[in-house]
C-alpha cells in the first residue's frame, strides 16, 4: 500500500481547499513579518504549486505526473476554482504552460552572521488572497470528494498513488455540524485506488487558545484540550508509513508513528513542512 511511484502512466492528484472567509483578514506572524492569514495561505499555496511544477520538470519539459485542483470556499456558501479559466482540475504540464502573473513577495533571509533580513523577490502567483463571508467547509469537502471520486474511477488511475487533499482553514465550518463534517471526511477517506485510500490532511492556521501546537500528531499527542483540534484529528487521515521518515525529520527523532495528517496552532514553518511532506516526498520516476 502507498508504494506506487508517480509516473506518466501512474499519475496522482493534489486537491487544495483554501478557506477564503472573512476571518482570513486577521494578521499572523509569517516569515518574519506581520501579514494577513489570506496573504500567508496564498503565498504557501503558490510556493507549493511551483514546487509541484518543478518536481515534474525534466530535460524534455514538465511531465504529466499529476493533476491539480485548487478550490476556495467563502462568501455565501460559495466554492469555486482558482485555476485558469475556472477549470476544476488541470494537469501539471498544462498548468506549467499557462502564462502566470508575477508578484513581489517579501521573504525572510538568514545571513552568515546568524541574523535575518527581509528581502523582496518576484514570485509566480496562481492564487491571490481572498477573505469574505462565511466558511462553507462542508460544501468544499463535498465537492473535493466528487472530484477525487471521479479521478479514482478512471481506469488509467486504478493502480496510481491515491489523491491527496489539503484543507487549509482558520475556523470552523458554518454550513454543517460536527457529525456532518465527520461524515463527509469519512466519505473522502473511504475513496481509494489499488494503492491505498485518498489522503485528507486538515490544516488549521489560526493561533489557538493554547501555545501548544499539534503537528502530524501521534495518538498520544491528540489528547489536546481543544474541541476543534480533536475534531480535526478524527477527520484526518492516518499518514502512510512512506511518510514516517520525513515527518520524524520535521518533528524530531523522538516522534513516534503512526501520525495523523493534521495540524492545529502550528507555526508557519511547520505549515510549510506539512505541505511539502504531504505532497512532494512521494518518489517520482
Amino acid at each position: 500500500m502507498y508504494t506506487q511511484s508517480i509516473t506518466r502512466t501512474h499519475r496522482t492528484a493534489f486537491i487544495l481547499l483554501i478557506d477564503g472567509s472573512g476571518s482570513m483578514t486577521e494578521e499572523i506572524l509569517f516569515r518574519g513579518r506581520r501579514t494577513t492569514k489570506a496573504e500567508a495561505v496564498a503565498s504557501i499555496t503558490n510556493a507549493l504549486i511551483f514546487e509541484l511544477i518543478e518536481r515534474a520538470r525534466r530535460n524534455d519539459g514538465v511531465r504529466d505526473y499529476y493533476d491539480i485542483a485548487v478550490l476556495t470556499y467563502s462568501g455565501n456558501d460559495e466554492v469555486y476554482s482558482l485555476l485558469p479559466d475556472n477549470r476544476e482540475m488541470i494537469s501539471v504540464a498544462e498548468l506549467a504552460a499557462r502564462e502566470v502573473t508575477m508578484r513581489r513577495e517579501v521573504i525572510e533571509c538568514h545571513l552568515p552572521d546568524g541574523s535575518t533580513s527581509l528581502r523582496e523577490i518576484p514570485t509566480p502567483a496562481w492564487v491571490f488572497p481572498e477573505a469574505a463571508g462565511q466558511t462553507p467547509m462542508h460544501q468544499a469537502l463535498d465537492q473535493a470528494c466528487e472530484i477525487a471520486e471521479a479521478w479514482c474511477r478512471r481506469p488509467e488511475h486504478a493502480e496510481s498513488f491515491p489523491p491527496t487533499i489539503f484543507n487549509i482553514t482558520d475556523g470552523e465550518a458554518t454550513d454543517c455540524d460536527e457529525e456532518e463534517l465527520r461524515a463527509v471526511c469519512e466519505r473522502i477517506r473511504a475513496l481509494r485506488t489499488c494503492d491505498g485510500n485518498v489522503l485528507l490532511i486538515n490544516i488549521h492556521i489560526a493561533a489557538g487558545d493554547s501555545q501548544q501546537a499539534v503537528f502530524f500528531p501521534s495518538e498520544e499527542e491528540a489528547a489536546y484540550p481543544n474541541r476543534y483540534a480533536s475534531l480535526l484529528y478524527a477527520c484526518s487521515s492516518p499518514m502512510p508509513e512512506v511518510f514516517n521518515e520525513a515527518i520524524r525529520e520535521a518533528k524530531g527523532p523522538g516522534a513516534m508513528p503512526p501520525f495523523r495528517g493534521m495540524s492545529y496552532n502550528a507555526s508557519a514553518e511547520q505549515l510549510i513542512a506539512m505541505l511539502n511532506i504531504g505532497s512532494i516526498s512521494v518518489k517520482t520516476e
